[in-house]
């Protein structure tokens, strides 16, 4: 928290205006008990089986949950209405199934942009994103809230140029001014460059690594 806190500084902003997202992927419940002390209140899952198999101990605890992995179209019932934020809308496809899951449900969720142009991971272009972000805009049930990414594996100096690249495109998505689409949020920065994504304008970090160690 001690990081943020001066990476916000340098930014010019203030700490709070940055969540810690404990990434807890493979963390049993009480190795994260342990972060509760460090006033650390948001957990992100990767995958649904471990978000069903916590659920519980998160809900008894008062975390806030996020979904952060990659979503099945066939998963969204197990997720949608159960956490506050899903992180990963890259498809219409997925976001006409959370929107038609329970549609009088709103479920606020995050566009993934491949902000590297990797083929092999999930997102959306950013070339695509205005389109896809007027898509989301008319498919009732959910609600656009920002955007996240993944950077390519980099040095942190390097990672920063796509944090910023991120912040340009949430501030030029914000100036179309779709309907239910909030450029509020920005979800980037892992273990080993959150304070870049932080002075770049994050207001939210996923950290695993750095809370619980390497997984096995």
């Amino acid at each position: 928290m001690g990081n943020i806190a001066r990476a916000a500084a340098e930014a010019g902003r203030r700490p709070e205006e940055v969540k810690l997202i404990a990434v807890t992927k493979y963390v049993d419940a009480a190795r994260i008990k342990e972060i509760i002390p460090c006033g650390i209140r948001d957990v992100g899952e990767n995958r649904v089986q471990e978000l069903r198999e916590k659920y519980d101990f998160y809900k008894n605890s008062s975390f806030g949950i996020h979904f952060i992995g990659q979503l099945q179209t066939n998963k969204v019932k197990y997720v949608k209405g159960s956490v506050e934020l899903i992180h990963s809308v890259d498809r219409l496809s997925l976001a006409c199934a959370i929107g038609g899951f329970r549609p009088e449900v709103e479920q606020d969720v995050l566009i993934e942009v491949n902000i590297g142009d990797e083929p092999q991971k999930g997102g959306v272009a950013p070339g695509e994103l205005p389109g896809f972000a007027e898509a989301l805009s008319k498919t009732p049930g959910l609600r656009v809230k920002g955007l996240m990414c993944v950077p390519p594996p980099c040095g942190e100096a390097e990672a920063r140029r796509y944090f910023s690249r991120m912040r340009e495109l949430s501030e030029r998505l914000e100036a179309y001014a779709f309907p239910n689409v909030f450029m509020e949020e920005l979800s980037m920065g892992m273990s080993g460059d959150y304070m870049s994504a932080v002075k770049e304008g994050a207001t939210m970090v996923r950290i695993g690594t750095a809370l619980f160690g390497p997984r096995v």
